[in-house]
């Protein structure tokens, strides 16, 4: 059975468009090539109250996984885990754990000359302020620590927004949990390009491919006008064993190449 997995993104800058979710593609990607399903992206702003209704909506789901991402700074709006903490009904307290991860990296930070002295204030605490119940996992890039706590069997985890600190700190410590509850899952996908019919007329291909191959799902995506048809046709397929997700995705990709050719389209494998 795949484990279920939503991401939360918070970020005022997110919703306005000054940023781009960047971070929301490659976590999907991550999660998905390791054998999990993101079910579920939600982008709010940095309120208390937004960030809590969206963690605690998460959690009435159960997914096996909750990943937020952003708003584990320092400054006023960085609010990720003083909303955690509503949502899951827990206090905000200092972990001495946390404490010493910031203090060292900003020791670091002044014998390297990059900050003018070393000092604990208020603001840098926030960092090390956490919901009760949880651990710091280590951030090798910034000063955020992330953090991961449990609530109602679903594991929550809460990651910095600045790309490359959230990639780093998934990498090295929440990468390993999700491939322990991927068990030998593997995710396998190919990706063909369509010319010479239009979307409508893929549309029936599609269905019948899909029927006679049910582990494998299909994808249409449009590159131009349904007038000028160029169309990518994504096909994934998940399996405990490797050998057999390869064999559903040339099965399929063999029976659409056959069915678009008798329709007078034209297709060709594109690298993934």
């Amino acid at each position: 059975m795949v484990s279920n997995v939503e991401i939360i993104c918070v970020g005022n800058e997110l919703l306005i468009g000054k940023t781009l979710n960047t971070n929301a593609h490659w976590l999907a990607k991550k999660v998905t090539t390791l054998g999990l399903a993101v079910k579920r992206i939600t982008v709010v702003g940095d309120d208390v109250e937004e960030i809590a209704q969206a963690v605690r909506e998460a959690i009435q789901r159960k997914p096996a996984f909750i990943i937020t991402t952003g708003g584990l700074g320092p400054t006023f709006d960085d609010k990720t885990l003083e909303g955690v903490a509503e949502a899951l009904g827990r206090r905000l307290e200092r972990n001495e754990e946390a404490l010493k991860m910031v203090e060292e990296k900003y020791k670091q930070y002044a014998a390297e000359g990059r900050i003018d002295r070393f000092e604990m204030t208020p603001h840098r605490v926030k960092m090390a302020t956490l919901p009760e119940g949880s651990r710091p996992l280590r951030n090798p890039v910034g000063t955020a620590p992330g953090v991961i706590t449990e609530c109602e069997g679903v594991v929550l985890v809460m990651l910095p927004g600045v790309p490359q600190e959230m990639m780093a700190i998934f990498e090295e410590s929440v990468e390993p949990l999700l491939r322990k509850a991927a068990g030998n899952l593997t995710f396998y996908e190919a990706s063909v390009e369509v010319w010479g019919i239009p979307e409508s007329t893929l549309a029936p291909l599609i269905d019948k491919a899909m029927r006679d191959n049910p582990y494998v799902y299909i994808k249409s995506h449009p590159k131009a006008a349904e007038g000028t048809p160029h169309i990518e046709l994504h096909i994934s397929t998940t399996s405990e064993k490797p050998g057999d997700a390869r064999r559903r995705i040339s099965k399929a990709v063999m029976q659409m190449s056959e069915m678009i050719q008798r329709e007078g389209g034209r297709i060709r494998p594109r690298r993934v």
